[in-house]
């Protein structure tokens, strides 16, 4: 993709170009954008987004040589209760130009005045906090080799096993408190979307459930909700077990749960990239923070 300026004669106005929905056939677009700007080429995610979520994007004027989508973002929708923004990017050459404040306020806008959350970097942070939205929390993404250097307990280890079509109700069910509202939509394209969907059980009960899928050049570990701790790491050495061999394991720890991330830390995941975790429209994030020990994805809570 080439970076050629928009003409001076005709300098570009933001608010003359229209906002259009994405859908899966805008793949190719979003990815090249992402690349542009530094992402990595996850079609595996935007393909998920695009399905599950309402991207909205702007094309470049006609005159822009380049062509193209220029900005992107995506909503995803829990039910009548939140939105999740994610996917917010611009092209280089149109950077500060207002797109980006254009199209979240866009998004916001469609959300009808329900409560909506993303994770922002730090770049991004001050965007949304003109937008009203203010911070609740942060995440820090670790990766490695998973060494398995201190162990899960071994008490939970042996309730886990690879989920089934059955699961499912007793996986929702365990969601919702976890989770704070419905996302069935989401969790029912696990099985299709990871390399490895697990749940943990003790005294024929669901106490959790986990799972993995594919990023370039990793194995993303998510979502991860638990009863308590040691389930959460019983999950989590399961699916380090099971990833390919040879591939990182990446981890998006809530620092909200310290004690995970020093055993992260302890069988060789390391990592200081870190999210803001902000909302707009309510105090704080749904749900029970105490179990949910990995987001599904940072685009999607």
């Amino acid at each position: 993709m080439t970076t050629t300026a928009p003409p001076d004669s005709a300098p570009l106005e933001p608010d003359a170009l229209p906002i259009r929905r994405l859908g899966p056939a805008d793949l190719g677009a979003c990815l090249d954008l992402a690349v542009s700007r530094g992402w990595p080429r996850e079609a595996h995610k935007w393909r998920l987004l695009l399905v599950a979520g309402t991207g909205y994007g702007i094309d470049a004027p006609p005159d822009d040589p380049a062509g193209g989508l220029i900005a992107t973002v995506v909503s995803t929708p829990y039910t009548d209760a939140y939105r999740c923004l994610s996917m917010v990017l611009t092209a280089e050459r149109y950077g500060r130009r207002g797109l980006g404040r254009r199209l979240v306020g866009h998004a916001v806008a469609e959300a009808g005045g329900l409560p909506v959350f993303l994770a922002a970097t730090a770049p991004g942070r001050p965007l949304y906090e003109r937008l009203g939205f203010h911070a609740v929390g942060s995440v820090t993404t670790v990766r490695g080799r998973f060494t398995g250097a201190r162990p899960a307990p071994a008490r939970e280890s042996a309730g886990v096993r690879s989920a089934t079509a059955s699961d499912l109700p007793g996986i929702l069910a365990f969601d919702l408190p976890a989770f704070g509202t419905d996302r069935t939509e989401l969790l029912t394209r696990l099985p299709s979307f990871a390399d490895q969907f697990l749940v943990a059980e003790a005294d024929g009960r669901l106490t959790g459930f986990a799972a993995a899928w594919p990023q370039p050049g990793a194995t993303v570990a998510g979502p991860v909700v638990a009863r308590d701790l040691a389930t959460a790491q019983a999950l989590v050495a399961r699916l380090a077990a099971g990833a390919p061999a040879g591939l990182p394991l990446r981890y998006d720890v809530d620092d909200r749960h310290p004690e995970l991330g020093d055993w992260l830390a302890a069988n060789g995941l390391t990592g200081d990239a870190r999210c803001d975790l902000m909302i707009l429209g309510a105090p704080d994030l749904p749900g029970d923070i105490t179990r949910r020990f990995a987001p599904y994805s940072i685009a999607l809570g």
